[in-house]
């Protein structure tokens, strides 16, 4: 009821209650189908954003192997799903981008629980069984009698802390955000979510950028809900940011291009763990408003190139379409809370 509307009854009525009592609801038509009540929307999965926060599953998540290439007969990734459940790949040779070959067809999936909240965990699969009751190793056993033991390891980019060369200008150092439109400081890093989707002021051509990232523990979560974002080049091409930990590596996956091309290797490292873009971008070239080239770009993901001058025929879907201007770089807000650090960009236009 409007103000004016109940200046009218009370002048009309004197005795009529400023505020009535709701009527009752009115009944169906006879015949007619009462409306479904909509079904409870389902709680939003955890995203832990601390080793702290992330419980005792985290710490059988991981790594195992060796970092170094032909140190191990085998390296394994173990993803945990929450509640105790995990999943693990073993890749023959070692760890991708640390001896093995690359081919997906020789990657060996292992599932299983671990022995209450807290007890060892157990995977099995295709002529593989392995086990952890700490998460410091991984004792892992074949059908053909082969027993490897072998030892958590944490895989650091060579690239993280890459300090900017000169000329380069610094978009984001931890202590502003004076060269972006939106986004928030958190603990010294960019943060993506409740900031409003952060864009730089400036607009780039061609360029060559480094980008560190953390993507939050999300277990229960799965797919494009699992520690979403995404480097937007231009605010046109897209470079995925997911957790993506030992998943096959498809265009919609961490280090993909979206809808464009599938990261050579997928090097995602476990979630809460910071992580490396370094980018060299060259714009699409412009006759007028005719398109003569497409961009290219190459993406080392912690150190390893994933893409090598990559032609991006189109647009990503979230973008702005492809026109013969520069464009801003934006990180894309997709609900989860992704952090990122130590931007800076070195533009190549003369």
């Amino acid at each position: 009821m409007t103000p004016r509307t109940l200046l009218a009854l009370t002048l009309a009525v004197a005795t009529v209650p400023a505020f009535a009592a709701d009527p009752a609801p009115a009944k169906p038509a006879a015949g007619a189908t009462a409306p479904k009540p909509k079904p409870p929307e389902k709680p939003k999965p955890p995203a832990y954003t601390t080793v702290e926060q992330a419980g005792p599953d985290y710490a059988l998540q991981g790594e195992y192997g060796a970092a170094e290439a032909d140190k191990a007969a085998f390296g394994v990734q173990v993803i945990s799903l929450g509640d105790g459940k995990f999943k693990a790949v073993v890749f023959p040779g070692g760890l991708p981008g640390a001896g093995w070959s690359g081919d997906k067809a020789g990657r060996v999936m292992l599932e299983g629980k671990r022995d209450g909240a807290t007890g060892p965990l157990a995977l099995s699969g295709k002529g593989f069984a392995a086990t952890t009751t700490d998460g410091k190793s991984l004792a892992v056993k074949t059908d053909q009698g082969q027993s490897v033991e072998l030892a958590k390891v944490e895989r650091k980019s060579p690239t993280i802390g890459a300090k900017p060369p000169e000329g380069a200008v610094v978009l984001f150092d931890g202590t502003s955000l004076d060269k972006w439109q939106g986004g928030k400081i958190v603990d010294g890093n960019l943060a993506v979510q409740g900031g409003g989707e952060p864009k730089t002021k400036d607009k780039f051509g061609d360029f060559t950028m480094h980008v560190e990232f953390m993507s939050p523990f999300m277990p229960t979560a799965g797919g494009q809900g699992r520690g979403n974002s995404g480097v937007y080049i231009q605010n046109r091409y897209e470079v995925q940011v997911l957790d993506s930990f030992a998943l096959e590596g498809v265009d919609n996956e961490c280090g993909g291009l979206y809808k464009n091309a599938a990261p050579k290797v997928n090097m995602c490292l476990p979630p809460l763990q910071w992580q490396t873009y370094d980018i060299d971008f060259t714009a699409a070239k412009w006759n007028g408003d005719q398109k003569t080239a497409n961009a290219k770009i190459t993406v080392r993901h912690n150190g390893v190139v994933i893409h090598q001058d990559q032609e991006i025929k189109n647009s990503t879907g979230g973008g702005e379409k492809e026109a013969p201007t520069p464009g801003f770089i934006k990180f894309q807000d997709h609900g989860n809370p992704v952090f990122y650090r130590n931007v800076w960009i070195v533009s190549r236009n003369h």
